[in-house]
């Protein structure tokens, strides 16, 4: 069995097909790109960054609710809901940005 001209598979577990594709951002780097998006929803942008944080969560959550789930995925699915729940309800005038502070 010949690896090709003196490189072995070992040294190289990319080679040959052996990992899937890397053309786009994996789950782990969604989930955490997300969880960030949410935080700085609460802040900026919150009409914006929610939904954001919202689809990058359910991709890194590969879709679904069933199986192990990683936390910054899950944080960003929740905190994006509640970021858009609160944006919408600022948008509508039912609350300002600065209620329940002082």
């Amino acid at each position: 069995m010949m690896a090709g001209f003196g490189h072995g598979t070992r040294r190289y577990p990319r080679s040959r097909g052996r990992m899937g594709s890397r053309t786009g951002p994996d789950r782990a780097t969604l989930g955490i790109v997300g969880a960030i998006c949410a935080v700085a929803g609460f802040f900026v942008l919150g009409i914006i960054l929610g939904p954001v944080a919202i689809a990058c969560g359910w991709l890194a959550l590969n879709r679904t609710f069933s199986g192990p789930r990683p936390a910054p995925a899950l944080i960003a699915v929740v905190l994006g809901a509640i970021d858009t729940l609160l944006a919408l309800m600022w948008l509508s005038g039912a609350t300002t940005p600065g209620t329940g502070i002082f």
